[in-house]
């Protein structure tokens, strides 16, 4: 029998109480299936020894912390000083999620644009990849990053990417990064891959976002990150590539951007 192909699961959210009763077996589950990294994301920085002490019990998982803009307006407003004291772990290696969601959240946009901003400053200091998380606010989202990036450098990937072509097309003209997740593998999401498809291949990540957004055929159970390689096959099929050679591409495309992951 031949080894998986190998992948990488570049945002899930190990954390959650979902996983409690059998994480052993879910990070098993995932190197299996062929999921050499995982990376599990903080959304609240008061949870950050809990993601921290994950990342540090199973060798494949590193982690990122930040404030997500659906909890920005009820938790403490992040410190540049804070993240970058955080970004001294060795296993630490994103900023974020960070972002604005103006979908369930748009009362606080102002908050959360106030969070982003010092998310972006601490990705600019310490090199490492901003993680984005945009959800019905393209235009600001466009507005902003372009705006700090001629401030000064910064690397990000847009996590999750379900939003506009407009906002892909600036997120890629900084050089950015869009992620796909099990929404890109969902049957009604061709406007969806199509924006993929009109991407750079050297570009795009792949994430499951677990336990939401599980691909098919796990959609509507929970996702966890060895659900990686179904997203991943409708991402190599998207870009008319062999299986193999497109998870080679991600891996390369996320070591090149989560640079400490890779060392």
């Amino acid at each position: 029998m031949s080894d998986p192909v190998a992948i990488t699961d570049s945002h899930c959210h190990l954390d959650f109480d979902t996983f409690d009763e059998e994480r052993d077996d879910i990070v098993n589950r995932a190197v299996e299936a062929g999921v050499t990294k995982m990376v599990t994301i903080c959304t609240k920085l008061r949870l950050e020894p809990q993601v921290r002490a994950i990342a540090e019990a199973y060798d494949p998982v590193f982690y990122a912390a930040g404030t997500h803009p659906m909890s920005a307006a009820d938790e403490p407003m992040a410190t540049v000083d804070e993240l970058v004291k955080l970004a001294e772990h060795p296993k630490f290696v994103g900023i974020g999620e960070t972002g604005l969601d103006y979908h369930y959240t748009a009362e606080s946009a102002e908050v959360q644009k106030e969070s982003l901003h010092v998310h972006i400053a601490a990705a600019r200091e310490t090199g490492l990849p901003l993680i984005i998380h945009s959800r019905d606010a393209d235009e600001d989202m466009a507005r902003i990053l372009t705006d700090e990036y001629r401030n000064g450098a910064y690397s990000c990937v847009m996590h999750c990417f379900s939003s506009g072509a407009a906002l892909a097309k600036s997120a890629l003209e900084l050089g950015f990064y869009l992620s796909m997740s099990g929404i890109a593998a969902f049957p009604k999401s061709q406007e969806l891959r199509d924006i993929f498809a009109a991407a750079p291949a050297d570009r795009i990540l792949v994430e499951t976002d677990a336990p939401y957004l599980a691909p098919p055929p796990y959609r509507g159970k929970r996702n966890e990150p060895s659900y990686t390689v179904h997203t991943a096959k409708v991402g190599a099929e998207v870009f008319g590539m062999d299986w193999p050679d497109f998870a080679a591409q991600t891996q390369a495309n996320f070591r090149r951007l989560f640079w400490k992951a890779a060392a």
